[in-house]
């Protein structure tokens, strides 16, 4: 290397050190920049930039019909409360339970979509961004900040919003060149030392564990895994800790993931697509797990119009994706979102991942959920869905289904196929029932 080259380095390394120095302002200074009327995005879930939040419910009494949009929350969604209805209205992309009941009353909307296609709704004009409130990693050597554990849509949203403001976290990881936005790529940054929002493990029990083990019986060695969050995926990863070369192409992780990789069961070797790559696009978990991703040497992170796009999931041959629903349909219908009419939550990667599956050599989908709820009193296996009730996942693209009470495949099953093996694995005081009313409707 000659000097030229090496004052150019330099030079271009102080050009971006100071940009970054120069664009920190406080956050209540930062969040001057939203006016009334304005779409607002903020950083998903455990990445919410919770000082920005804060200082922007500060100046509720200057602004009116400001959107706030995202998928999951998981703090309080202070910005939905009553004394702010003027000021803030919330559009969601997925309900989670800090929300759930001001969307019932009608005080928050909702609107359904791909998790894949959120950054489309971004890039193609549908719906435009003002502004992107993100957290984000220290800059790296190279003047790049990672949106480490929110990378999904959060990156587009930035590259299309006319204002980005960051909050730079040193407790962020740095999930890999996919994660990444230039400092350039940002127009305020505000110090925060705040702890990450975390999720803690789920409980998971008996039922959950019978679960898992019926799951784990379509995982062979070698398989790349799609396992979201929550009781039963937590349950599934249990049981595969005598399996051997696992890969990973997922939406999310979570702690789980840790002692599968620490142990050897995941190693991504015989990945034929990104080999020795586990790759997701946001991750849900404790302080401890987000400092394990930090750099790691097989975790990248991308934005889920990438991670989550049917025909890139396909491209991993032996594919096998497991998801939860609320009830399934003697046809095979997939309730995975809603309760009756009610939004409970939102289609997030689940049709994504079945699809993805369907078209991998060698895939698999799988439906999990336990048989019952209220106690045992009510089915989730049932001859139709409520009315109102939104099909998530469609009979067309089911392949296996899981319950405590076995797992049966309805793939290439006729209608009266797939009834009779869906009764099998209802709770039995319900079968009987299942029948008759099956036999009325259908007449088999």
């Amino acid at each position: 290397m000659n000097l030229n080259q090496t004052q150019q380095i330099e030079v271009k390394h102080s050009g971006w050190e100071q940009v970054y120095q120069s664009r920190f302002v406080c956050a209540d200074d930062a969040v001057k920049q939203i006016k009334s009327g304005d779409r607002v995005v903020l950083g998903h879930a455990c990445a919410e930039p919770q000082a920005l939040v804060n200082a922007l419910l500060k100046r509720a009494h200057e602004l009116r019909n400001v959107e706030i949009m995202h998928l999951l929350s998981v703090n309080a969604a202070r910005y939905c409360r009553k004394e702010y209805r003027n000021s803030f209205r919330h559009n969601s992309l997925f309900v989670g339970s800090s929300i759930r009941e001001e969307v019932h009353a009608g005080a928050v909307d909702f609107t359904p979509c791909y998790f894949h296609e959120v950054p489309k709704l971004f890039r193609d004009g549908m719906m435009p961004v003002d502004a992107a409130l993100i957290t984000v990693s220290l800059p790296d050597e190279d003047g790049r900040v990672s949106l480490g554990i929110s990378v999904d849509y959060t990156k587009e949203a930035a590259l299309c919003a006319g204002t980005v403001i960051a909050e730079v976290n040193p407790c962020m990881p740095h999930t890999g060149a996919g994660s990444c936005l230039r400092v350039e790529d940002i127009d305020m940054f505000v110090n925060s030392d705040a702890p990450l929002a975390e999720v803690p493990h789920p409980r998971v029990g008996d039922t959950e564990l019978t679960i898992g083990r019926y799951a784990s019986k379509l995982i062979a060695d070698g398989d790349c895994l799609q396992i979201g969050i929550g009781a039963i995926p937590e349950a599934v990863l249990s049981q595969l800790i005598d399996k051997n070369d696992l890969g990973v192409h997922t939406e999310l992780l979570t702690d789980s993931i840790m002692p599968l990789v620490d142990s050897g069961v995941i190693t991504c070797s015989r990945k034929n697509f990104m080999p020795g790559k586990i790759i997701s696009n946001m991750a849900m978990g404790s302080q401890e797990f987000y400092s394990w991703l930090d750099r790691h040497p097989m975790v990248e992170f991308h934005p889920v119009d990438f991670t989550n796009d049917p025909f890139v999931i396909a491209r991993n041959d032996n594919m096998v994706t497991i998801n939860s629903a609320l009830a399934i349909d003697l046809l095979g219908q997939v309730a995975a979102d809603t309760i009756g009419p009610k939004q409970y939550s939102g289609v997030g990667g689940q049709v994504d991942f079945v699809r993805g599956a369907a078209r991998s050599k060698g895939g698999k989908n799988l439906i999990t959920l336990p048989a019952t709820t209220k106690k045992g009193t009510v089915s989730r296996i049932v001859c139709t869905l409520e009315p109102g009730q939104a099909v998530t996942t469609s009979r067309h693209d089911v392949d296996y289904v899981a319950t405590e009470y076995g797992l049966v495949q309805l793939k290439g099953r006729t209608l009266r196929q797939r009834s009779e093996a869906l009764i099998s694995i209802a709770a039995p005081q319900f079968r009987d029932q299942l029948r008759e009313q099956c036999k009325e409707l259908y007449g088999w």
